[in-house]
């Protein structure tokens, strides 16, 4: 069975305490009692309340920074560390700052309260978010119109972005009233239809300055908000509950506007980019279809039918004059023949034979006569000789 000595189990119990996250850091309310403020400076004190009392100690720093009145009785937080106190084995909340009720400490327990409410909702929940429109051509802005960050948003819109219209909702940005007037722009500007993005800004100040958009109205109604929001309210170190409902948050107000919108020098640069590239990509493109063109020019001459119809114009060509040579030589024969028929023909009429000296003999009739037995005697006839014609009377 093991042991341990005093020192080593309380040395232990120390060490966890000191490993605890959250009591490294917590924030104590309770009524104070049994209140020593030693001449060292050092305060210890108890904080109780109906159930259960907490043994304190402030050091003489962190006493001295304190600004409200503690005395016994009263009802305060207490800001700091739980630890064990080796030497007598108990455990104490090392203080380093005190708040009265009301003050920041009770709102740093009330926000971190509705934080993790809101946390548990899904409120925070990333897949929740709605993205921000690249190119807006409407921004909708919840801010005081007197405020700085309406200023600063305007500025930066017009350098950035001036095709974005922006639309002033406005509204209180502080204090008691804030809340349901923010509430309010919000809805004016979700009832317009025509918003792509809202920024919702205020500046920097303290917890007590921002309260308002730690408000559960608030919080609750950017994260039914159906159009993007940007939460761009205080400085980059200051977190409010709108920061985690929001689709997205900026450090600042002017931050807000830029992520709302694209920066138009970059725009033309990107342009540029772009126009050089396509003209590149076209010049290589039309060099390649001029080779491409080139090369089935090339091949096209081998495959073309030009060169067959070039042939078979050749071939008509020639066949066109071997059959003109053809059809002349052809008329030369029929010519030929045809003037040796005319002659012949000549040569066998009646005129050419009357001309060797016959003559052609024919009754009134026209009726010619080839023997003596036609005739008959005082019978005229007529003889037709190569140039005359005569009329005779037969005899006997």
């Amino acid at each position: 069975m093991q042991t341990f000595s005093v020192q080593e189990i309380t040395g232990y119990i120390h060490e966890l305490f000191d490993a605890d996250s959250v009591l490294a850091d917590v924030w104590v309310r309770g009524e104070v009692s049994n209140l020593t403020k030693a001449r060292s400076g050092h305060w210890y004190f108890t904080i109780k309340d109906s159930a259960a009392q907490l043994r304190c100690v402030m050091f003489r720093n962190a006493a001295r920074r304190v600004r409200i009145d503690v005395e016994p009785g009263a009802e305060i937080l207490v800001h700091g560390r739980v630890s064990v106190y080796e030497a007598r084995g108990e455990y104490q909340l090392y203080a380093d700052a005190i708040e009265a009720v009301g003050g920041l400490g009770d709102l740093h327990r009330q926000f971190e309260a509705l934080k993790a409410k809101l946390d548990a909702e899904g409120l925070f929940d990333p897949a929740r978010k709605q993205p921000i429109p690249a190119f807006p051509t409407r921004l909708g802005v919840v801010s005081s119109p007197t405020a700085a960050a309406w200023h600063d948003i305007q500025t930066v819109l017009r350098r950035r972005f001036p095709l974005a219209e922006v639309v002033l909702s406005p509204t209180l940005v502080q204090g008691l009233e804030a809340p349901p007037q923010i509430v309010a722009a919000l809805e004016r500007l979700t009832r317009r239809g025509d918003i792509d993005a809202i920024i919702i800004a205020r500046g920097g100040g303290s917890l007590e300055d921002l309260w308002c958009f730690n408000d559960e109205r608030v919080a609750r109604a950017v994260a039914a908000c159906r159009i993007p929001v940007i939460s761009g309210v205080g400085h980059e170190i200051d977190f409010t509950i709108v920061d985690f409902v929001a689709d997205l948050r900026a450090p600042t107000p002017s931050a807000a506007a830029e992520l709302a919108t694209p920066n138009r020098d970059d725009l033309l640069l990107d342009l540029d980019r772009l126009r050089a590239g396509l003209t590149g990509l076209f010049g290589a493109s039309l060099a390649e279809q001029t080779r491409e063109l080139e090369r089935l020019g090339g091949r096209l001459r081998f495959i073309s039918p030009r060169a067959l119809i070039e042939g078979a114009r050749r071939d008509v060509a020639d066949k066109r004059q071997r059959l003109s040579r053809a059809a002349e030589l052809k008329g030369e024969r029929l010519r030929g023949r045809l003037d040796s028929a005319g002659k012949a023909l000549e040569r066998a009429s009646p005129g050419h034979i009357l001309g060797r000296g016959y003559a052609l003999v024919s009754d009134e009739r026209g009726a010619l006569i080839r023997e003596a037995a036609q005739v008959s005697r005082n019978q005229r006839l007529n003889i037709q000789l190569a140039k005359d014609r005569i009329g005779v009377r037969v005899d006997e």
